[in-house]
This record gives structure tokens, C-alpha cells and sequence, in this order.
């Protein structure tokens, strides 16, 4: 397995967020579905040095090192089918892009755009909300711009 910790901040991510928590039972048979993935992950004949995990119970990320060999079409390809399996095996929705997760205290909350939205014209969510960014694209856009205030958020046009 690809230690996260060796991995350059170049690192490409893709995140994606389910639509429900992962349950407490489910984490363990994932995590390890997710790191058999990341471990056999091939581009061009070629092994990735890719990392998986699953953060907050709730967001799937794959990382790929392309300093050694880049994501080719195929093997992205590849992880889409994989992310596939994992929907149906879970009963989840992983490729909704419009529903926003963020920060309340500590639990990651979720709601479609337009019920965003009401809950910032009600004062429940705030321009410094912490919510996720899930479009970064790299492992240190991951670590510091992830989980941003809505105010410096590409969320805010949505509300």
C-alpha cells in the first residue's frame, strides 16, 4: 500500500461524496475494498502509486502520484467502474454534484443545492461554514483548501 504520508502534494485526488454517512459496520469491508483498488490500480500495463481511503465516513478519495505514471483515460475509466460496484454494493450515491456537505460542530451535514440554500436564507448556514470542496484536484489542495468557508467557496453562487 502507498503510504498517504510519502505521497507529494502533486498528487492528483478525486473525491467522491456519498449520499449517506457510511455506517460504523460498513467502514472496515470499504476501507479495505477502497486499498485493495488503490493496490492493484494500473495505467498502461503500469502500476500507480495510489493511495485510497475513506474520510469523515462519508467521502471516498483516490490519489494517484503521477510523477511515476499518469492516470490514463483507461484507468480512470477503471475507477469510475469501481466507484460503480461501490454504489450498488452500498446503496449509495457517489456522483451527485449537487449536494453540498459541510461542518456542523462535528458532523459532516449534506443537502441538495436548493435546500442549501434555504438554510442559509434561514441563518442555519453561514458564509463561515466550514463546507467541502469536493473539486480539488490535488493532495495539497486537498489539505488546505478541502474544507473552506462558504465565503471563499465556489458553493456561494448557490445561494
Amino acid at each position: 500500500m502507498t503510504d498517504y504520508q510519502t505521497l507529494p502534494a502533486s498528487t492528483r485526488v478525486w473525491i467522491y461524496q456519498s449520499s449517506r454517512p457510511f455506517r460504523e459496520t460498513e467502514i472496515p469491508e470499504l476501507k479495505e475494498n477502497v486499498d485493495r483498488f488503490a493496490q492493484s490500480w494500473i495505467s498502461h500495463n503500469h502500476q500507480l502509486k495510489a493511495h485510497g481511503d475513506v474520510l469523515h465516513n462519508r467521502f471516498i478519495v483516490l490519489m494517484v502520484d503521477e510523477s511515476q505514471a499518469g492516470a490514463s483515460g483507461c484507468s480512470i475509466d477503471k475507477s469510475v467502474y469501481f466507484m460503480k460496484q461501490i454504489e450498488q454494493a452500498y446503496g449509495v450515491d457517489l456522483f451527485d454534484r449537487m449536494t453540498f456537505a459541510w461542518m456542523e460542530g462535528e458532523e459532516v451535514k449534506s443537502a441538495n443545492s436548493a435546500d442549501f440554500a434555504a438554510l442559509f436564507q434561514q441563518g442555519k448556514i453561514t458564509g463561515n461554514t466550514l463546507v467541502f470542496d469536493n473539486l480539488v484536484k490535488t493532495k495539497g489542495e486537498l489539505e488546505e483548501n478541502w474544507l473552506k468557508p462558504l465565503n471563499e467557496s465556489w458553493h456561494k453562487r448557490f445561494i
